[in-house]
C-alpha cells in the first residue's frame, strides 16, 4: 500500500521547508534508511531519510520550491501502484478565478483563468528559467555588477554566469545548467528583487517570446494550485545554492560532517565509500589530512579581467571631479556601521603587548615543515583563549536580555576590492595554530576572488582587524553588530623599552578593544584585555 510522505518538522520552530536536493527520482527503488533528499530548514540544510521501502512514486515539492510542514512531499509504494485517490486526496478546494479539470487523474492539470483571455506562455521543453537567487539570508534584491556570458553563448553546468552584488558581497553565480543563453533578463548594474528573471538558458533557436513578461503570471497560477502544471516542471528556482567550494555538491552523513568539522577535515579532500560516493563517518575518521595547498593555484583566473581604467587628462589649475556609484557592499557597509556607531554607545581600551617571546616562539613553530603560522593567527588564539575566560565579552546585546554566548566564533575583517568583508572562524577556540592559519588563509583568498558562501560570513560573537600589515601602529573600529567588542591590531614596532631598570631594544604591538557599552563595562574590558596580554607574551600558556 502506497504511503503518503510530508515535509517533515526538523526544527521546533521550522514552519515550512525548502527542497535543496532531490536524491532520488521518480521510479527510483527506495530501502528504509535511504536519504530521499536535503532539506533547508529555518536553521540548517538537513538530510531526509526514509523510514519505508518501496518505488518512489511521486513527488510533489520541487527542487528549489518551499512548502508549509505537513505538505506533501512524496508517495512511496509498489511499482504501477494506483496513486490518484492519494493526490485528489491532498488537492485543496478550487478558487472562484480558476477551474480545474479532473477527470483523469494521470493527466496534469491546466488552469484557466475567467476573467482574462490571455495565458501565460508555455515553456518548451529544455528552456530553464533562472531567477536572482537569495544568496544571503538577509538579501531580497541583487545587483548583476558584471554578465560573464552573452546572449548566444554556450553554457555548460558549473559555468559562471554572472557576478551579483548582495547586501554582503560580490558572489560569482554558476549555472546549474546546460544549454544556450536565450535571454539576460536584469542588465550590468541593474538592481531587481530575489526571484525575478535573470536569464533564460535552453536549446539554440527555441522561441521564448512571452516567456519574460508572463513569468510572474504563470507563477501565480503554479502558486494557487496543489497538482503541478507541466510546464512549470521547466522551470529550476536557483535561490539555494550548494554550500560546497567546487562546483560538484559534496553529499555527507551528518555524522561525518560534524566529526570532520570537530577536526578541520575539508570534506572536498574526502573520497567517499557511501552510496553514491557519499562520505560517511569512517571515511573522516580514516582520512589523512594531506599537505595543504594554496587555494589560489587551484582557482582559475577570471574570464573577464577588468581593464585597467584610464584616467582623463585634466589640464594643471583646472578642476575636475566624478561621480562613482556605490556598490551594494558599499551601501551595506554604510548602513551596518552607522546603524553600529549611533545605536552602540562605543568606548575604547588601549594596551601596549610585548612581542619578544611570541617572535620567539613563531620562529620555532613555523620551522615545522608545511607550517606557516602568522602573528595574525596567534592573535585570534589568544583572542579565543580570553574570550573563555570572560564570556562578557563574548555577548549581545537585544531589549530584552543580554545573550552570553558560550561558544567562540571569530570574525577576521578582510580587505577586498570593493570594501570589506568578514569571514568567520567558528569555534575558534578548540582550533590550533596550524589550523587557524590554514582557514584564516583558505577563506581571506577566496574572499578577494568572490568565493565566499554566505554561511561563511555569519555567526560572529567576536571580531578581530589588524592593520599591522600597512604598518599603522594603533587605530580604533566599528562595532561589527551583534557583537560586544571588535579588537583593532596594530604593526609590532622595535623601540627602546625600560626593563628591569635598564633601557633596552624590545617589540611591542598596541590592541584596542572598542567595547558596547550596553554589554561591556569597562572594568570587563580591562580584565579581557589583561588575560589577552598574558596569553601574548608569555604564548606557551595557550598550551594550558
Amino acid at each position: 500500500m502506497a504511503t503518503v510522505i510530508n515535509m517533515p518538522r526538523l526544527s521546533d520552530t521550522m514552519t515550512d521547508g525548502t527542497v535543496a536536493t532531490w536524491l532520488k527520482k521518480v521510479g527510483d527503488t527506495i530501502k528504509e534508511g535511504d536519504i530521499l533528499a536535503e532539506i533547508e530548514t529555518d536553521k540548517a540544510t538537513m538530510e531526509f531519510e526514509s523510514f519505508n521501502s518501496g518505488v518512489l512514486l511521486h513527488i510533489g515539492i520541487q527542487e528549489g520550491e518551499t512548502a508549509p510542514v505537513d505538505s506533501l512531499l512524496a508517495i512511496i509504494g509498489n511499482e504501477g501502484e494506483d496513486i490518484s485517490a492519494l493526490l485528489s486526496g491532498n488537492k485543496p478546494a478550487e478558487t472562484s478565478e480558476k477551474v480545474e479539470d479532473n477527470s483523469k487523474s494521470n493527466e496534469l492539470a491546466q488552469a484557466k483563468p475567467e476573467t482574462s483571455n490571455s495565458k501565460p506562455a508555455t515553456i518548451p521543453a529544455g528552456v530553464k528559467v533562472i531567477t536572482m537567487p537569495r544568496l544571503s539570508d538577509t538579501m531580497t534584491t541583487g545587483t548583476v555588477a558584471n554578465w560573464l556570458k552573452k546572449v548566444g553563448d554556450e553554457v555548460k553546468e558549473g559555468d559562471i554566469l554572472a557576478e551579483i552584488e548582495t547586501d554582503k558581497a560580490t558572489m560569482e553565480f554558476e549555472s546549474f545548467n546546460s544549454g544556450t543563453l536565450l535571454f539576460i533578463g536584469i542588465n550590468e548594474g541593474e538592481t531587481a528583487p530575489v526571484d525575478s528573471v535573470l536569464a533564460i538558458i535552453g536549446p539554440a533557436g527555441t522561441d521564448i517570446s512571452g516567456i519574460a513578461e508572463n513569468y510572474g503570471k504563470a507563477q501565480t497560477v503554479v502558486d494557487s494550485k496543489t497538482e503541478k502544471v507541466e510546464e512549470s516542471k521547466d522551470v529550476t528556482s536557483n535561490s539555494n545554492l550548494p554550500t560546497s567550494n567546487s562546483t560538484d555538491r559534496i553529499f555527507a552523513s551528518p555524522l561525518a560532517k560534524q566529526i570532520a568539522k570537530d577536526k578541520g577535515i575539508q570534506l572536498s579532500q574526502v573520497k567517499g565509500s557511501g552510496e553514491n560516493g557519499r562520505i560517511v563517518k569512517s571515511d573522516v575518521e580514516n582520512f589523512t589530512v594531506a599537505a595543504p595547498v594554496s587555494t589560489q593555484t587551484t582557482q582559475p583566473e577570471t574570464v573577464n579581467s577588468k581593464l585597467a581604467t584610464v584616467q582623463p587628462f585634466i589640464p594643471a589649475g583646472e578642476q575636475f571631479s566624478e561621480k562613482i556609484p556605490n556598490s551594494t557592499m558599499r551601501k551595506v557597509i554604510a548602513k551596518r556601521l552607522s546603524e553600529s556607531i549611533f545605536t552602540a554607545p562605543h568606548f575604547y581600551l588601549t594596551i601596549e603587548v610585548a612581542m619578544d617571546e611570541a617572535i620567539k616562539s613563531r620562529a620555532t613553530i613555523n620551522t615545522i615543515p608545511d607550517t606557516k603560522v602568522s602573528f595574525n593567527d596567534m592573535v585570534i588564539k589568544a583572542c579565543a583563549m580570553a574570550l573563555k575566560k570572560h564570556l562578557k565579552v563574548n555577548s549581545q546585546w537585544s531589549d530584552d536580555a543580554i545573550t552570553i554566548n558560550h561558544h567562540i566564533n571569530i570574525g577576521v575583517a578582510v580587505a577586498v576590492e570593493d570594501g570589506l568583508v568578514v569571514p568567520v572562524l567558528k569555534f575558534a577556540d578548540q582550533m590550533s595554530l596550524s589550523q587557524i592559519g590554514g582557514n584564516v588563509k583558505d577563506l581571506a583568498g577566496r574572499a578577494k576572488i568572490k568565493k565566499l558562501q554566505p554561511a561563511e560570513m555569519e555567526g560572529s560573537t567576536f571580531t578581530v582587524s589588524n592593520l599591522g600589515m600597512f604598518g599603522i601602529t594603533e587605530f580604533t573600529s566599528i562595532i561589527n553588530q551583534p557583537n560586544s567588542a571588535i579588537l583593532s591590531v596594530g604593526a609590532i614596532v622595535e623601540k627602546p623599552v625600560v626593563r628591569n631598570g635598564e633601557i633596552v631594544v624590545g617589540n611591542t604591538m598596541k590592541v584596542t578593544l572598542a567595547c558596547d557599552h550596553r554589554t561591556v563595562d569597562g572594568a570587563t574590558g580591562a580584565q579581557f584585555l589583561q588575560t589577552l596580554r598574558t596569553f601574548l607574551e608569555n604564548p606557551v600558556t595557550m598550551l594550558a
